[in-house]
C-alpha cells in the first residue's frame, strides 16, 4: 500500500493537535476544552482511517481483477471490516 502526501499530512496534523492537547493539559485548561480538543483528534484519526480503507481498497480490487486472487466481494468484506474494528 503506497501511502499518499495527503494520507500524511492528516497525520502529521493529527500529531500536532495531540501535542496541543498535551500542552493544554500541562496548562492545566479546563476539562471542557481538553475534552473538545480529543474529541476532534478521534473524528481525524477516524475519517483518516476512512481515507486509507478506502484508497486501499481500489487498489485491492484492481489488484485482484488483474491476478486473479481473491474476489472482489472478499476484499469488500475485509476492507468493511477493518473500519468496523476502527470504532
Amino acid at each position: 500500500m503506497e501511502y499518499n502526501d495527503q494520507m500524511k499530512n492528516r497525520v502529521k496534523r493529527i500529531e500536532g493537535q495531540l501535542r496541543g492537547i498535551l500542552r493544554m493539559m500541562e496548562e492545566t485548561k479546563d476539562c471542557k476544552d481538553v475534552i473538545t480538543q480529543l474529541s476532534a483528534a478521534r473524528t481525524a484519526i477516524d475519517r483518516t482511517i476512512g481515507v486509507i480503507v478506502s484508497s486501499n481498497l481500489v487498489e485491492c480490487v484492481k489488484e485482484a481483477n488483474e491476478n486473479n486472487g481473491d474476489s472482489p466481494e472478499e476484499l469488500i468484506k475485509e476492507a468493511v471490516n477493518l473500519l468496523v474494528k476502527s470504532r
